[in-house]
């Protein structure tokens, strides 16, 4: 088999599979195990999957930058925001992350809603501030501009004098068995913190992000109480996470 032929086949697999295993794939392919881990390192680095510890999954498609994100499937981030605000209310200490699913939320919350917002975005922070009947703390730290949040030392010991009803992630990856991840790593660090200050944590999920992975690993699905996302994902997407027992939020 050739090596395109290869490549196709084994992205084929991926898209069917949603995980590879190193190990399985010389003899489903009938080449060496080293044939085998040239080609995931090249697709890897053509960004077509992700490399795991013994295998691949499927690349997370969020782009690359906070201004192309802020326009990328801003359709299914608004009904993953309408969807997670569905937990709100009133007099909740609230969690909310930052990242444009993030904005929509703070959209999304009920007209004279009250209660406390936590969040170290200061976009975030901007919009929460526009709503009356809201009390906002701002967490500090060295800014990312990547992602609009601030990261480092100071961020995480803030967070963790924080005990929350509820934390609204944002969430770059999801997999069922690859857990959730992320693009960047002190962004990880932050919010290895954050799905340990709240109740529930709600991951804000959009259809392109299920079943996908990104460099940096936060916590394992399970780590979240709940995942939001918008309507008309199918159900075998879905599954592998509703089998972990995740409570799944949708809203038109």
């Amino acid at each position: 088999m050739l090596k395109q032929e290869r490549h196709r086949r084994i992205l084929e697999l991926l898209a069917t599979e949603g995980r590879l295993v190193a190990a399985e794939l010389p003899a489903r392919l009938g080449v060496s195990g080293h044939t085998v881990r040239r080609d995931l390192d090249e697709l890897a680095g053509a960004r077509s999957l992700q490399r795991v510890h013994g295998g691949a999954l499927a690349r997370s498609p969020v782009a690359a930058t906070n201004e192309d994100r802020q326009v990328q499937a801003v359709g299914g981030k608004i009904a993953t925001a309408r969807a997670a605000a569905t937990l709100l209310e009133p007099g909740q200490v609230v969690i909310l992350d930052g990242g444009s699913t993030a904005l929509h939320l703070v959209d999304a919350i009920p007209a004279g809603h009250t209660g406390t917002f936590v969040t170290h975005s200061p976009p975030v922070a901007t919009a929460l501030a526009r709503r009356p009947g809201l009390e906002v703390i701002t967490i500090g730290g060295t800014l990312d501009p990547r992602a609009m949040v601030a990261v480092g030392a100071q961020a995480v010991e803030s967070f963790r004098r924080v005990s929350a009803d509820l934390c609204f992630l944002g969430v770059w990856a999801l997999h069922a068995t690859g857990g959730i991840s992320t693009a960047y790593f002190e962004e990880a660090e932050v919010r290895r913190v954050l799905v340990e200050c709240a109740d529930r944590v709600v991951g804000l999920v959009s259809r392109e992000k299920l079943g996908t992975a990104a460099a940096f690993t936060i916590a394992p699905a399970t780590a979240l109480t709940h995942l939001a996302t918008e309507p008309g994902v199918p159900e075998a997407v879905l599954r592998p996470f509703t089998d972990l027992g995740l409570h799944v939020l949708q809203s038109g």
